[in-house]
């Protein structure tokens, strides 16, 4: 190897190392039988996990938490759907200046976002709940559906859809029949994905939740007790691992059927 070579290896070793050092400090210090998050370690123990298990108010927040994010993924992907459909088309006017708006959220700080949906909420007298929550990241999630479902329309066969049209198809029962089913890798990861970035939003759910709360705002209220950080570790070891598995799972199913990774 060049000198170029070890330094690019070099460059990325410590990258990686800095990226993901927090996380592997996270998990070893909730298999710590201490309640001090300090090294030398006391040794190993897994009762943290049956504290976080047995803590009260979990179960609420995991719940509330699954009910906004399973509404959440399936509306910002019927959002994103429609508008990654509409946007595939070339000669839309002003597609690019469309696209760029419809993804903007992405790149607005999520402070600013949740100040200015909580004044727009408070203008026009929403009460702040689990409603004002799943609205808030929906605007959030959708422009994610959105970027996995272009690609996956741009390389779809346009001749499918005039063959179903020529043989006395409309418009709808060409788009559930034909487009749908070739789409339904990018949907499911689509659903994945907007699932788990709603099931970890933190900030725009802070701002919004009201007397509600969701499992992100449950783990900040832990963190003001010194002596449940451990199963507040245990928990976001058990997130981290759930959402691991589902945004690997979503990349996954969105490469199914592309033309890159044809099946």
């Amino acid at each position: 190897m060049s000198r170029k070579s070890y330094l690019w290896a070099g460059y990325t070793v410590l990258y990686i190392a800095a990226l993901y050092a927090p996380v592997a400090f996270l998990v070893i210090f909730a298999f710590n039988d201490s309640t001090a998050i300090a090294f030398p370690l006391s040794g190993f123990t897994t009762r943290w996990f049956s504290v976080m298990a047995n803590s009260p108010g979990l179960i609420d927040a995991l719940v509330n938490s699954l009910k906004v994010s399973s509404s959440v993924a399936v509306i910002s992907t019927v959002l994103g759907t429609v508008a990654a459909k509409a946007l595939s088309r070339a000669a839309l006017p002003g597609r690019p200046a469309l696209l760029g708006m419809l993804t903007l959220p992405l790149l607005i700080p999520g402070i600013v976002m949740g100040i200015a949906l909580l004044i727009v909420a408070g203008a026009i007298g929403l009460r702040l709940s689990l409603f004002t929550i799943a609205i808030a990241h929906v605007v959030y999630t959708t422009p994610f559906a959105i970027l996995i479902m272009l690609p996956r329309f741009e390389g779809f066969d346009r001749n499918l859809e005039e063959a179903s049209r020529d043989l006395g198809e409309g418009l709808f029962f060409t788009f559930i029949r034909v487009v749908l089913p070739l789409a339904a890798p990018g949907i499911v990861s689509s659903l994945l994905l907007t699932f788990t970035v709603s099931l970890d939003e933190f900030v725009l759910t802070f701002f919004l939740a009201g007397n509600e709360t969701t499992l992100p705002l449950y783990i900040w209220s832990q963190l003001r007790f010194p002596g449940k950080l451990p199963g507040v570790l245990a928990l976001s070891v058990c997130i981290l691992c759930f959402s691991f598995f589902l945004v690997t799972l979503a990349e996954w199913v969105r490469r199914l059927g592309s033309p890159a990774n044809p099946q």
